[in-house]
């Protein structure tokens, strides 16, 4: 007898030794700003991704390997992504990494390519991205594709003569450019333009100068400072209307009730009540966009993964990449397919109102 249990307990040791051998830890990298002016939506993008690796975790993980994300501040700076990116993939040897804002994004692409990593982008919108690397995807339209819809929307609407307030940036010069394009194609003029600079918190200046030309609407193409703007608007007693895209979904600026009549195209993609409210509860906040739009990326790289295992091939950047094409099709909190590297996905219509962002037409990119 104590052969048999000494041989069942030798026994049960090596099943749970090669268990263990099995299991691994699988990594991936996140490049968000975590501090700096980009960090409040940084901090969301973070939360959105954390927030679906803890609950694949807490459901087994992945084929039994857990998932773990190593983030990287990069404050929204090309430079310092470039060199996190370096160490996430040099030191780290991570197959895929998460990116946001569209400078630091367009920065890490050739290197994507170079190391054959997968870049996935579920925040940026700069038109460049598009085509800037075969291994960066994007899971939300370019600012091209929003501005078009959103141009054709306000000359339906009688706003024919348009000023645009952009960032210096890559993002802010897309939106600029794509209004210069589309708006005139929908049957409008733009009268002037005015730069700001990423982080700015003046916009007095470059409004009233805005306002000289007479115009009755107002593209806005910057990425931060949104709020800071809509206040100046309203202390100055603007009344053109102020339109944008999808980086307007700014809680704060949408409580605000200088924002209201704030119009703006938006990725249509809502969260679940029971899954809102399991966010709220374990950070305190409510679901918001970005971190709706980074639960849903995260899904869609879990997708990948578990795919990846159910084969028997290790999880490599390129074998990433193949597989997400393959696949195609995506259903999480937004349908969403990728045809090229930028998915499909629904837009709205969306204005600012009492306190609260409300839908009011339903459109597509085309």
């Amino acid at each position: 007898m104590r052969h048999l249990l000494r041989h069942g307990i030798g026994l049960l040791a090596v099943m749970l030794a090669a268990t263990a051998a099995h299991a691994d830890t699988i990594r991936f990298g996140a490049i968000l700003p975590l501090t700096g002016p980009g960090a409040m939506i940084g901090t969301q993008q973070m939360r959105g991704i954390q927030f679906a690796v803890d609950k694949a975790n807490a459901a087994g993980g992945v084929h039994g390997n857990k998932i773990e994300i190593l983030f990287e501040d990069n404050q929204a700076k090309p430079d310092q992504s470039i060199l996190s990116f370096n160490k996430l993939a040099d030191l780290q040897k991570v197959p895929l990494i998460f990116s946001a804002y569209s400078g630091p994004s367009l920065a890490m692409a050739p290197l994507a390519t170079r190391k054959k990593i997968l870049l996935v982008n579920a925040g940026a919108q700069a038109d460049k991205l598009a085509t800037a690397s075969p291994y960066l995807v994007n899971t939300l339209p370019t600012i091209g594709d929003e501005v078009k819809v959103l141009s054709k929307y306000l000359i339906g609407e009688g706003k024919k003569q348009g000023a645009i307030l952009f960032e210096n940036d890559a993002a802010g010069i897309a939106g600029r450019d794509d209004f210069q394009k589309y708006f005139p194609e929908a049957g409008g003029t733009v009268l002037a333009q005015e730069p700001t600079q990423f982080g700015q918190t003046d916009y007095r200046p470059a409004l009233l100068k805005l306002a000289d030309a007479k115009p009755d609407v107002m593209l806005v193409s910057i990425t931060a400072g949104i709020l800071q703007m809509a206040q100046q608007y309203k202390q100055l007693g603007l009344n053109f209307t102020v339109a944008g895209t999808t980086f307007f979904s700014d809680p704060a600026t949408v409580a605000d009730p200088s924002s209201e009549g704030f119009v703006h195209t938006q990725v249509r993609i809502d969260a679940p009540p029971e899954l809102a409210a399991e966010f709220k509860a374990k950070f305190g906040v409510e679901m918001e966009f970005f971190v709706r739009q980074y639960y849903n990326a995260t899904q869609i790289v879990l997708t990948v993964a578990d795919k990846l295992l159910s084969e028997g091939k290790p999880l490599t950047g390129e074998n990433m990449h193949d597989t997400l094409f393959a696949i195609g099709k995506f259903q999480g909190l937004i349908p969403l397919e990728f045809k090229t590297n930028t998915a499909t996905v629904p837009l709205d219509i969306d204005v600012m109102k009492g306190g609260k962002d409300v839908t009011i037409k339903q459109m597509t990119a085309d």
